[in-house]
């Protein structure tokens, strides 16, 4: 649903709500609010950046903990300012939250697979004891005596009062959320799930990207942690555990885990049907037991049977067309263009393999490969399945090194560098099996592309400060699928594009880098007859402005009208090189790919 009518929606209810309903209702939508604060950082997280966090609970007790501590505790004389306010408790509550979100990223999120979320569990086991072992922050009994927070003057003492703020906190959290991921830095998060090879290859840094979102999920946490303390004004361990780590997620799973308004929706059905069996089921079943926590999870289960990405998307579903969200694009086709790399000059080599071998364990995947490539020419890589192209595509492009041999672009040897260094040097490339983000637009899977031409980071996004670099660079990308034949396409998602469509996107995707060389790997697969003459027609004006291009493909009809040289790959190795007339007479050639001698 669109967010214009959404969040002036939310804000108008939130005014009403302490005056029209009761002051019981109004405690639960306070715990309402401060659950969904935390797992909106939990879709950033796990729903839109992939990684699974069972510890979002320790860091909502990180930020009650400090302000408990630094509000009620007898400080020392260099600390006391921080504990005059809960509002200064809250400052160092966030850097601190901030400092241990830092080391434990580092730490969790260079794994992957089940090792990522079984290392959140891992650390947040960890938090959840220290805070009930040290004695300063009261063991298992924990603090009480909390101050209650004043603002502007108005002491914030009872759930009707610092209802204001706390839905105010999350208004605010929703707009920052939807403000990055509507922006350069949001496409790179998003990049995550879907492909971290592509999103490197687009210039895109990775780790800092899990970084930023770790933090910032861990930041909503703390800040819905000091809410909670100064809502309460006590804290114990209980609600930092592993098991409210695990409502956390199932509050995201059930409202649409990659959905911003799904955590609100997840937030409310959790705690309102957790409410409600817990009322319910006693005088049905007697108080002997804990039958309302069998009863949530049967009903867990049959919701996430019935509905597996979340109640959202299904809702969403029924609203009429003239209700649901539109691209929310700054698209201004009179802005300043974006400023363009300086081809080399015509005949430089741009790129060359000295003796490139790659082995994995005992199999020679590349053997002593050499070729070179040279600005304004096509050089087609062709041989067999299996011949070992796309791992040498790796080699070139920085996504694999190379066992031995060197790689030189543009006269500097890359052995070793990233793929993210190498595109920022000017290589580009796209891949064998296409590798889009099918839900997000054609447009912005092409201004991904774009990712390193950008300059504003997280911040910048979260206020709304880059729309005009934002602007430009969705220009380039409007431009490109233009370019490639594809500008009628601008919003539809990207995965209902048809399979030949979808390489001519990635085509696009890279181009919007800017490149002085492209890496095509079987760019033609899946085009029909129309479509191959359209990319063979693009693939001659790029040549003529300069740009080099290395191509693997397997139709042999479009390759020896279009390319100026072909080099011809048999178990990992060369075999020959030369024109393209002369390789399809060459009868090694014949033997290994075209058929045979006759």
């Amino acid at each position: 649903m669109n967010p214009r009518y959404l969040l002036p929606l939310l804000t108008l209810m939130v005014g009403l709500v302490p005056l029209l309903l009761p002051p019981y209702y109004v405690t639960l939508l306070n715990y309402i609010g401060l659950y969904t604060l935390v797992v909106l950082g939990l879709v950033l997280l796990t729903g839109i950046g992939g990684m699974t966090s069972f510890g979002q609970a320790a860091f909502v007790g990180l930020g009650a903990y400090t302000s408990a501590y630094l509000t009620t505790s007898e400080l020392p004389d260099w600390l006391a300012w921080a504990g005059a306010s809960p509002w200064l408790a809250l400052l160092l509550g966030v850097l601190l939250t901030v400092a241990v979100a830092l080391l434990l990223g580092a730490l969790t999120l260079r794994l992957s697979g089940h090792y990522l979320p079984l290392g959140t569990i891992a650390w947040g086991l960890s938090l959840y004891y220290l805070f009930g072992t040290l004695e300063s922050l009261g063991g298992h009994t924990g603090v009480s005596g909390l101050p209650s927070i004043s603002l502007f003057g108005v002491l914030l003492d009872k759930g009707e009062k610092i209802f204001y703020l706390i839905w105010a906190v999350l208004l605010l959290a929703i707009v920052i959320t939807q403000n990055l991921l509507n922006s350069r830095e949001g496409r790179a998060i998003r990049a995550l799930k879907g492909g971290q090879v592509m999103a490197e290859s687009m210039g895109v840094n990775t780790l800092r990207s899990k970084m930023l979102i770790f933090v910032l999920s861990a930041v909503f946490a703390a800040v819905s942690g000091w809410l909670y303390a100064h809502t309460q004004r006590f804290v114990n361990p209980t609600p930092f555990g592993l098991g409210m780590g695990i409502d956390y997620l199932f509050m995201a799973l059930i409202g649409g885990v990659a959905s911003v308004w799904g955590a609100l929706l997840g937030s409310g059905i959790v705690t309102l049907l957790k409410q409600a069996l817990q009322d319910g089921l006693p005088s049905l079943m007697g108080s002997q037991g804990n039958y309302e926590t069998i009863a949530f999870g049967l009903l867990i289960v049959l919701l996430m049977q019935r509905a597996p990405g979340g109640l959202w998307p299904m809702l969403l579903r029924f609203v009429p067309a003239r209700f649901k969200a539109r691209p929310l694009l700054s698209l201004d086709t009179n802005i300043t263009p974006l400023p363009r790399r300086a081809l080399p000059e015509h005949g430089r080599q741009i790129l060359e393999a000295r003796g490139v071998t790659r082995c994995f364990g005992g199999l020679v995947a590349n053997n002593d490969m050499s070729l070179q490539v040279h600005s304004g020419e096509i050089l087609a890589l062709i041989g067999p399945n299996g011949a070992g192209k796309s791992t040498l595509f790796n080699q070139l492009s920085g996504v694999d090194t190379p066992t031995s041999g060197e790689v030189l672009f543009m006269g500097q040897r890359i052995n070793g560098l990233s793929s993210r260094h190498v595109a920022r040097m000017g290589l580009s490339r796209t891949f064998q099996h296409v590798k889009l983000l099918p839900e997000m637009s054609v447009l912005e899977n092409v201004a991904l592309g774009a990712h390193l031409r950008g300059r504003h980071g997280m911040v910048a996004a979260a206020l709304h400060l880059e729309r005009r670099e934002e602007a430009r660079l969705l220009n380039e990308a409007r431009q490109q699928l233009e370019r490639v034949g594809l500008g009628d396409c601008l919003y539809e998602p990207a995965g209902s594009l048809a399979l030949g469509q979808q390489r001519i996107l990635e085509i696009a995707r890279a181009l919007c880098a800017d490149p002085c060389l492209l890496l095509l790997d079987e760019p033609a697969a899946g085009l029909r007859l129309k479509e191959k003459e359209a990319l063979g027609l693009l693939l001659s004006r790029l040549r003529s402005e300069g740009m080099a291009i290395l191509l693997v493909e397997h139709d042999m009809d479009f390759v020896m009208g279009l390319v100026d040289r072909v080099v011809v790959m048999e178990f990992g190795q060369r075999i020959a090189q030369g024109l393209p007339e002369e390789m399809q007479s060459n009868p090694a050639v014949l033997e290994a790919y075209l058929g045979g001698v006759e």
